[in-house]
């Protein structure tokens, strides 16, 4: 799925992907001396923190915008696609955080995973599973359709198993594959969340289309993810996965 960064609008908008991210690096439980690689580092936000665990780590986002970011903040990240990537026998650990839902050929990224891990290494991730945004997706493509706008299914949420079947077919032997739901406030409401995240979905919508039909779609979710104060609430549900390379 193409999608365009901003830094500056992702820290206003979505500052608790990184926040919520703490959870998936302690699993990873990175320990001074390791070599890590994040797999979509972003701003950097993140990364730093595995840093400030002592490891030495490598940053890759295929953002130019937003490998610059992460560059200014002294990390030594790269624009590389998680597809294409590049390293061999590298890395104690792989680490990827709200990342792999939006790419869908799972394939390529877990053919290089797995050839930039040492043997034993660990592939620690976590992004969206299965019905993650269900309600969004839903009035995404009521509205869209309504108005006979095509409308595509980018992200990619996967069942633990489905996922666990992947990894092992890569050469992982499977340490967690869990799915659980993350009810998550939006700081910026669902505009806000439409305006980031959304901008691949709205790329078929007609420019002087766009204000109105994101109105309706708001007003269609407004019921199930808005409250009685006007707090949004996106409904996300994340996987969590650990392989270990063979």
């Amino acid at each position: 799925m193409t999608q365009t960064w901003s830094p500056s609008g992702y820290a206003h908008h979505a500052a608790f992907v990184p926040a919520l991210g703490a959870a998936i690096l302690e699993k990873l439980a990175p320990v001074a001396g390791e070599r890590i690689l994040d797999l979509g580092c972003g701003d950097g936000s993140l990364t730093e923190r595995l840093i400030e665990r002592g490891a030495g780590v490598v940053a890759i986002d295929a953002s130019p915008e937003m490998v610059a970011a992460a560059r200014a903040r002294g990390i030594d990240a790269y624009q590389m696609d998680a597809t294409a990537l590049t390293f061999e026998n590298e890395f104690d650990a792989v680490f990827s955080n709200a990342v792999l839902h939006w790419i869908h050929d799972q394939d390529a990224v877990l053919t290089g995973v797995a050839r930039a891990l040492v043997p034993g290494g660990r592939f620690v991730a976590e992004f969206g599973g299965f019905t993650n945004i269900a309600a969004i997706s839903v009035a995404l493509r009521a509205v869209l359709s309504h108005r006979q706008i095509p409308y595509t299914r980018h992200w990619y949420y996967p069942t633990p198993a489905a996922y666990s079947t992947l990894l092992e077919r890569h050469g992982f032997t499977v340490e967690l594959a869990s799915l659980f739901p993350r009810p998550t406030p939006l700081p910026t409401g669902m505009a806000g969340w439409l305006h980031t995240f959304g901008k691949g979905v709205f790329s078929a919508v007609p420019e002087h289309q766009r204000a109105e039909i994101e109105g309706e779609i708001i007003e269609l979710l407004r019921p199930s993810l808005c409250d009685e104060a006007g707090n949004w609430t996106a409904d996300y549900v994340r996987l969590q996965v650990i392989g270990r390379r063979r």
